[in-house]
């Protein structure tokens, strides 16, 4: 799953919890920055496969350390803990809900990666799970859609900027090309090349949420 996990952050997203948008942005995608970044260092592993299952030509083979069931709980606890030192550093307002969110955002890329990958997260030992959506490549593809449309929906619900209300409808058209060419582009020619333009496109993506979510002034 691709811009389907940023449906989470625009669920979370309220004028109550004060989390700003593109921290929820970077939250749904930590751990995929994680592996992303351990890809490049040759820590964990990665094989571009054409056909490998209809909606996606990646086997992350080896991904121990970020998207495991119990490294992914643990990075969930991490990204908790430290949004309050990220809080004081940036001037955010910081409550414990608030610290929660983050991490239940941060562990629901895991829970939708179940849903789509093939068998390859690891749960405890050597047993590994995947309900592998991805070989259904237009159910896939419509759900993850949907997520982000529904969610889209429920956020602008509490919205009243105009502006604001615009740049979140661009944000889903920008998210909507990323999605078709992730899916109908040219493959990546090597693993890093694919880890590198991950990390590209997440913080790319995450900075257009913190243009959605500016504050407009008069």
């Amino acid at each position: 799953m691709f811009v389907g996990h940023y449906s989470v952050a625009f669920a979370a997203k309220s004028d109550k919890n004060k989390i700003p948008l593109w921290v929820l942005f970077v939250a749904v995608q930590f751990l995929d920055y994680i592996w992303a970044t351990l890809v490049l260092l040759g820590i964990e592993k990665l094989r571009v496969i054409k056909g490998f299952t209809t909606g996606s030509m990646l086997d992350s083979y080896f991904h121990p350390y970020s998207h495991s069931l119990i490294t992914a709980i643990l990075w969930s606890c991490v990204a908790a803990i430290v949004y309050k030192p990220i809080c004081s550093w940036l001037g955010f307002v910081y409550t414990k809900s608030a610290a929660l969110i983050i991490g239940v955002a941060v562990f629901s890329h895991w829970i939708l990666d179940l849903i789509v990958h093939a068998p390859d997260l690891l749960i405890y030992g050597s047993y590994k799970m995947g309900f592998a959506l991805w070989n259904y490549f237009w159910p896939e593809f419509v759900l993850e859609i949907a997520l982000l449309l529904g969610t889209l929906l429920w956020y602008l619900q509490g919205v009243s900027s105009a502006v604001t209300k615009r740049r979140a409808w661009l944000l889903f058209v920008i998210l909507i090309a990323f999605q078709c060419f992730d899916k109908f582009g040219p493959p990546p020619a090597a693993a890093a090349q694919m880890a590198a333009s991950a990390l590209i496109a997440y913080s790319a993506i995450a900075a257009l949420a913190a243009w959605v979510d500016k504050k407009q002034i008069g």
